[in-house]
C-alpha cells in the first residue's frame, strides 16, 4: 500500500464535470489500495471574484479579512469534491487547513508554513478515508486563518507529502507536464520526461505557469517526489526529482514572465551603503528584487536599476519614494511594458558559449536586450514586452528544444 497525495488546481474543478472526473480519478487510485490525501483550489475563478467582491465593500481591505474572505473558495470545494466522492459510495472527510494542522507564520497573505500536525491525517486515513484537504491556507498563532500566496495549493500538497511521508505527490493541472516552453507560444514545445529540483525551480521562478517554486523548494529539501500531469485526460506526466542525466540537454526550456517591471534611481551619489539602503527597504516591505545592473558612474554618481514583479510595483514606488532623501536620487524611473526571458538548464554549467547564442537568437530576431543576469544553470534577459513570444520562439529555435 502506498500514500499518494494528489493536488488539483482551480480548472480541474471548475464546474460539475469537472468535479465529477476528479472524484474518479481519486476513487481509482484509492480502488489500487492506496491511502489517498488530495489537495484542492478554489474553483474556477473563484478567488478572483471574492476579491472583487472585497473591492466593492473595501478599496483597502486589512490582509487578515482578505485571508478570512479568500479561504472560503478552497472550503467550497472541498466540499462539493467529498459528496462527490460520497455520491459514488466512498468513505471521504474534507477538512479546512486548520482542521489539516497546517500551522503558519503570522504573515496574512504570504504565510509561510511552520509546521503541520498531522494527527487528525493519520487518524483519518487509519480510519481508510479519502481525505480532502483545503489548500492555500492555514492558520497562525494567533489562531487566524491565513493564505500562502500564489500558487500556495501546490505548496500544501508537497507539504502534506513531506509531513506524511507520502509515496509520492501528485500536481494535476491542465497540462499533462513540464514542456521546453508554452505549447501556447512554441507549438512544438516537447514534454520533458523528467527534470531535475534546481532546473524545475528555476523555470517556475522565471514565469514557467506549472508548479509554485515555493513548492519545489520544499520537494528539493524533503526529497518528496513530485510528478506533474494532466487532469484532463490520461498521459504520462512529468516527474520532477534529483539531478539525473543532465548533459545529454544543455537547456532545459524557455520561460517568458509578463509579471515584471523595471524601476531606475538616476544619478544616485557614487558612495558606499547606498544600494544597500535601497534594498534594505524593500526587503523590509517583503519586496523581491530580482535582475539588479548598476552602472559605472559618471560625475560622481551612478545609476542602479532592477527589476520587481508587477504586483509589487507600487509598493516599491511607493517606498522609494517615502525614503528619497535617503536614497538621494536625481529621479526615479519605471515601466512595467518588460517581460523577462530565460533559458534554463543544468548541462548549462559545463559547456561554454551557451548565453552567446542564446544572445544571437535575439540579434536575428531583432530584439534588444535591456538587461541580463546569469548563474550556473541560467540566462536571463529583459526586453520590450511586445517581443516577448518572438524571442520564446527564436530562443526554442535556436537550441533546436523541439528534436
Amino acid at each position: 500500500m502506498s500514500l499518494i497525495v494528489q493536488k488539483f488546481g482551480g480548472s480541474s474543478v471548475a464546474n460539475a464535470e469537472c468535479v465529477f472526473r476528479v472524484a474518479a480519478t481519486i476513487t481509482n487510485t484509492y480502488k489500487e489500495g492506496n491511502d489517498v490525501v488530495v489537495v484542492v483550489s478554489a474553483q474556477g475563478d473563484t478567488t478572483d471574484d471574492l476579491i472583487e467582491k472585497a473591492k466593492e465593500i473595501n478599496p483597502k481591505p486589512s490582509k487578515r479579512e482578505m485571508d478570512v474572505l479568500l479561504s472560503t473558495g478552497e472550503q467550497i470545494s472541498i466540499s462539493l469534491l467529498a459528496m462527490a466522492i460520497e455520491k459514488l459510495g466512498y468513505p471521504v472527510v474534507s477538512l479546512t487547513g486548520w482542521q489539516a494542522g497546517m500551522r503558519t507564520d503570522p504573515n496574512y497573505g504570504i504565510a509561510r508554513i511552520d509546521r503541520i500536525d498531522a494527527d487528525r491525517l493519520k487518524a483519518e486515513l487509519g480510519r481508510r478515508n479519502i481525505v480532502i484537504v483545503a489548500g492555500f491556507q492555514g492558520i497562525n498563532k494567533y489562531d487566524d486563518i491565513t493564505t500562502l500566496g500564489r500558487g500556495g495549493s501546490d505548496t500544501s500538497a508537497v507539504a502534506l507529502a513531506a509531513a506524511l511521508q507520502a509515496d509520492l505527490c501528485q500536481i494535476y493541472t491542465d497540462v499533462d507536464g513540464v514542456y521546453t516552453a508554452d505549447p501556447r507560444i512554441v507549438p512544438d514545445a516537447k514534454k520533458l520526461g523528467e527534470i531535475s529540483y534546481d532546473e524545475m525551480l528555476e523555470l517556475a521562478s522565471l514565469g514557467a505557469n506549472v508548479l509554485n517554486n515555493r513548492s519545489v523548494e520544499m520537494a528539493k529539501k524533503y526529497n518528496v517526489k513530485l510528478m506533474v500531469l494532466s487532469s484532463l485526460h490520461k498521459a504520462q506526466g512529468t516527474y520532477v526529482k534529483e539531478v539525473g542525466d543532465v548533459e545529454k540537454m544543455l537547456v532545459r526550456g524557455v520561460t517568458r514572465d509578463n509579471d515584471t517591471a523595471r524601476i531606475s534611481l538616476i544619478e544616485v551619489e557614487d558612495m558606499p551603503g547606498k544600494a544597500f539602503t535601497v534594498f534594505s527597504l524593500l526587503a523590509k516591505k517583503n519586496i523581491n528584487v530580482d535582475l539588479i545592473i548598476q552602472s559605472i558612474g559618471r560625475n560622481n554618481t551612478k545609476d542602479i536599476s532592477f527589476t520587481v514583479a508587477s504586483s509589487n510595483l507600487e509598493d516599491a514606488l511607493g517606498e522609494l519614494n517615502d525614503n528619497s532623501a535617503a536614497i538621494g536620487a536625481r529621479s526615479v524611473e519605471w515601466t512595467d511594458d518588460v517581460s523577462k526571458v530565460s533559458i534554463v538548464g543544468a548541462g548549462m554549467v559545463t559547456n561554454p558559449g551557451v548565453a552567446s547564442r542564446m544572445f544571437e537568437a535575439l540579434y536575428q530576431a531583432n530584439i534588444n536586450i535591456h538587461m541580463i543576469a546569469t548563474s550556473e544553470i541560467k540566462v536571463s534577459v529583459l526586453i520590450d514586452r511586445k517581443d516577448a513570444e518572438r524571442a520564446v520562439v527564436a530562443i526554442h529555435d535556436k537550441f533546436t528544444l523541439s528534436k
